[in-house]
């Protein structure tokens, strides 16, 4: 034996083993340790299942978790059987040993080390594939869930002639088990070869034959089985032509057949099929054979013939017939592309019409003003500008907020703007467990104010309907204002136990309450209350004696959030409104069903289609997707979220949808009928805004139906910036009342513009009617501009900055340290032209919120800039009797509507001695130039007294 020892000249070295207890602490640590992580997981699992039951959707849980379960079984088992058997049998067939060469003498060690072990290796090889494989498949749930539920469609693609169903339920899955079959395949190839040449199967440097009989056999029905999922792989690429994503000109999100695929790669793709089959065979065939050399040239042809026919007989093909007359060639393929991306988009009816084609003699301007009150409600609070108001008017207190954005819906007739008085616990004074999670709970009540008006006798303010704390107005007296679950609620909190809540405070004092609803889970269960305290990494959920009897947990508490949770199949609008029905608040979620898998549609990008300027400042209105790229959208489902337990209430709304009755099939009894939709809920449904974006985004170019036109792009419209904001982001879409060409009344609508791709003026104009009651909800209408002549959002913006009252109105505004924003700009079609209506804000230095202070109209080519929407009007159409001119100059923007500015001259002569030094002073601060910063302010401030003091003298307000 050899020495083991520190060697000749040393001593050895004795290493003693851990005494008793050190090896009994260390092994009872192991095992606490693998029972935490044990629990840990058991802790996810038991609070998912808790959760959805206490939804009522625990069938959602059930049957995704056994779906998953089941594939994960299968195919794990398949995978593991897969490398295993090929490993056990290409062991049973190694060669005898006999006299070794080099080779195998060096691999005998390998094979000595391995012998005492090697069902534990086998073990461990399947074990760890099977979990991948398994792993991978558990994630085809809603692959598998389509693929056995699938409902036809009844409709055929143009090419196949097959129903859409096989593309969009079957073709997903099939691709999904040939993917699993090919890597089977090599796994179990490369674990048999390996094997066989650990064991003398297969020999790389030793003289004479490279492998024995046996591993030759083996090996051969391996690579037979990877061609002949190759061959089925080639038979299928024939239907996905259809689906496949490709380049054509003027069209960058292209899908279906071009005229190369349809006559090169498709008779490509059934000669590589026949060719594969052949081969396949002569791999089979080496099992009586004994040898490679047909089947490897069969490969080597199988080879050759992929690159030969499928790759540069296509690029012939394209190269020297399709490129010297693209357009004649491409024509009938590009009819296809505009049938099926309109039908799978649901805008196949949708017809521009000529408009703005005005007739030459002149209007009377009674008519046209008498038109222009009753053609919209237009909307003066701009939902994105007056939160601050709603939140510095109706806060009440520190620890409430309203959404930066707030929302429009209908009450009385009347268009309204909404939002919810939720809790912002990052406000508390205070900050701690009990506090976070035991006393601030819940926000309280919704808020109210109409959209067309401000507050008479104010400043600007919006003109409230219902406000206070308690709310009163035009709301139920006695609904339910609590509002436990919102857009803003991501904590968990914990109610209803022996620690009271902080309902709401007035000035006679604190109220408190108890939470008797029942969307919580019950902690009184110790089990619960162990299993959440590892959820959460709060070990206080343990021992804290704030938790009693009848304490429930809530959380999940966002309302897209708990649709996302109980209908996984589901995307998400992103903009979830409240409304109050039936005594209590509802947040209303439309949800949409998505397919990227429909036969000739274009895809597109939700993220991307849906962005505009409001999600840019909004995080929380992006569109949940479950799947970004998609060819197919219908608004299948209404979802109501109860704002104070929780109850979430899915109803189906599109009846005709085949993937949503896929999807029913699949979760039978989670989405109600849409007769059970309640009357009052009907009321405050509306088109989704997501929806219409997706819509606008396409009909931009597949508004044109003729596929010449379409190759030329000689018609690309494109969704202009929005002109009120910063950056480059596309105006949003806007709820209004309005009555369109030929209609007999007003009706809710969903609007937008267009403008030429590249040009500023206006192009269309798109709207939905958007009312759920209407008989043509959802109808779509593109009104078609003839000619150049009307201005865009940009365009039209621009203008109005430019305008001498404007400019002044700027100064003024920033020389009394104010800011001046623009609301929403909206366009109304009337009487062959458009009406632009836009409110113009001032928010002061001393003021926390906007004031309504000017409203800019523009009919016509005339534009007024008046302190109010009537005033605007009447200038417009010289409702006095006179013909519109450009207005004298403007009342300050510190001024109330309706005040008027002395036209003193020492007064202009001051303000402009202070706007030219507040210029002077700004040039030296670009320059650095302290002293004459410092020397420009002294003389802005005495500009700036000279006014004040003029204006008093003449009685003005003076204010600045």
């Amino acid at each position: 034996m050899p020495d083991r020892g520190g060697g000749p000249s040393g001593p050895r070295i004795k290493v003693g083993r851990p005494s008793r207890r050190v090896r009994n602490l260390l092994l009872t640590l192991g095992i606490l340790a693998v029972l935490a992580m044990l629990f840990v997981m058991f802790a996810g699992f038991w609070t998912d299942w808790l959760w959805y039951r206490s939804v009522n959707y625990s069938s959602v849980f059930t049957r995704t978790l056994w779906t998953k379960i089941g594939l994960f079984t299968v195919f794990g088992l398949l995978m593991s059987a897969a490398v295993g058997v090929n490993i056990w049998l290409a062991h049973r067939l190694r060669p005898p040993l006999s006299a070794m060469s080099m080779e195998q003498q060096s691999l005998d060690r390998y094979r000595m080390s391995i012998a005492p072990y090697k069902k534990w290796i086998l073990l461990a090889i399947t074990a760890l594939v099977g979990l991948i494989a398994g792993a991978s498949a558990s994630g085809q749930w809603r692959t598998w869930m389509l693929w056995v539920n699938g409902t036809s469609f009844g409709q055929t693609d143009a090419q196949f002639k097959m129903d859409i169903a096989f593309y969009m339920f079957d073709l997903p899955w099939y691709r999904f088990l040939l993917g699993f079959g090919f890597a089977a395949a090599v796994l179990g190839l490369i674990a048999a070869a390996l094997t066989h040449y650990l064991y003398g199967g297969l020999r790389i440097t030793t003289p004479g034959s490279r492998a024995t009989a046996a591993a030759t056999g083996h090996l051969s029905v391996l690579l037979g089985i990877f061609v002949a999922l190759k061959a089925v792989a080639y038979w299928f690429d024939r239907y996905g032509l259809v689906v496949k994503s490709g380049d054509l000109k003027n069209a960058d999100n292209w899908v279906g057949l071009r005229y190369v695929d349809a006559n090169a790669y498709l008779p490509a793709k059934t000669i590589l099929f026949c060719i594969a089959v052949i081969c396949a065979v002569l791999f089979f065939a080496t099992l009586w054979r004994r040898t490679w050399q047909l089947p490897l040239i069969g490969f080597g042809l199988m080879v050759l013939s992929a690159l030969l026919i499928g790759g540069l007989y296509p690029a012939i093909v394209q190269q020297f017939q399709v490129k010297p007359n693209e357009q004649a060639k491409e024509t009938p393929y590009i009819k296809k592309n505009i049938d099926a991306t309109r039908e799978a988009y649901g805008i196949a009816d949708v017809k521009p019409e000529d408009y703005a084609d005005k007739d030459d003699a002149k209007q009377d301007p009674k008519d046209l003003r008498a038109a222009a009150d009753t053609t919209a409600s237009y909307r003066l609070n701009d939902p994105n500008i007056v939160s601050p108001s709603f939140q510095q008017l109706q806060q009440e207190r520190k620890y409430y907020q309203f959404p930066t954005t707030l929302d429009v819906d209908r009450y009385k007739g009347q268009d309204t703007i909404i939002g919810l008085r939720e809790l912002d616990l990052d406000r508390v004074d205070k900050r701690n467990w009990i506090n976070q999670h035991f006393i601030y709970t819940h926000g309280y009540g919704a808020v109210a104010a109409k959209g067309t008006d401000i507050e008479k006798g104010s400043e600007g303010t919006p003109d409230f309907t219902s406000s206070g704390l308690p709310t009163t107005g035009d709301f139920p007296k006695d609904y339910q204002q609590r509002i436990y679950f919102g857009e803003k609620t991501t904590q968990y909190s914990i109610v209803g136990g022996p620690q009271k809540e902080l309902d709401y405070e007035q000035a006679g004092g604190q109220k408190t309450y108890s939470y008797t609803g029942k969307g919580g889970i019950d902690l009184s269960n110790p089990i619960n209350r162990a299993a959440y305290a590892a959820v959460f990494s709060e070990p206080q959920i343990l021992y804290s004696g704030a938790i009693g009897e009848g304490s429930e947990i809530l959380y999940n508490r966002t309302p897209k959030e708990r649709v996302e949770a109980v209908a996984p199949w589901l995307t998400i609008d992103g903009d979830a409104y409240p409304a109050v029905i039936g005594g209590k608040v509802q947040w209303i979620v439309d949800a949409y069903t998505t397919s990227n898998g429909y036969p000739y549609s274009s895809r597109t990008t939700l993220g991307d289609t849906t962005a505009d300027s409001l999600t840019d400042d909004d995080s929380q209105r992006a569109v949940l997707a479950q799947e970004n790229r998609v060819n197919y959208i219908r608004n299948s489902v209404k979802a109501t979220v109860d704002a104070y337990d929780g109850t979430v209430s899915l109803y189906e709304w599109d009846e005709k949808d085949p993937v949503l009755k896929t999807w029913k099939k699949a979760f039978p009894g989670t989405v109600k009928a849409k007769s059970e939709i309640p009357a009052e809920l009907k009321e405050h449904l509306r088109y989704p805004q997501d929806m219409f974006k997706v819509q606008r985004e396409l009909l931009s170019t597949y508004h044109v139906t003729s596929a010449t036109q379409f190759y030329n792009a000689s018609d690309v419209w494109q969704v202009p910036n929005d002109p009120t904001s910063k950056g480059d982001t596309a105006v949003p879409p806007y709820y209004l009342s309005l009555r369109m060409p030929g209609d007999s009344g007003q009706k809710f609508s969903l609007t937008s513009t267009y403008t030429p791709s590249g040009r500023p003026h206006l192009a269309s104009y798109m709207a939905v009617d958007a009312d759920a009651n209407s008989k043509d909800y959802g109808s779509i209408r593109l009104l078609r501009v003839k000619g150049d002549n009307v201005d865009g959002p940009v365009q039209w913006q621009s203008k109005l900055s430019s305008r001498g009252d404007v400019q002044e109105f700027t100064r003024n505004a920033e020389t009394s340290k104010s800011n001046m924003l623009f609301g929403n700009l909206l366009a109304v079609p009337m009487n062959d032209d458009f009406l632009y209506v836009e409110p113009i804000y001032v928010q002061g230095s001393s003021a926390q919120y906007p004031l309504l202070k000017k409203v800019a109209v523009s009919y016509g080519g005339e534009t007024a800039f008046e302190d109010n929407l009537t005033e605007a009007l009447n200038k417009v159409f010289g409702a006095n009797g006179e013909e519109p001119k450009e207005p004298e100059e403007p009342a300050d923007p510190g001024e109330e509507p309706g005040t008027e500015e002395p036209k003193d001259p020492t007064v202009e002569k001051a303000f402009d001695d202070a706007q030219k030094a507040y210029e002077k002073g700004q040039e030296a601060l670009k320059d650095g130039d302290l002293a004459e910063y410092a020397k420009a302010m002294d003389e802005l401030e005495k500009a700036l007294e000279r006014g004040r003091a003029a204006r008093e003298k003449e009685g003005g307000s003076g204010g600045d």
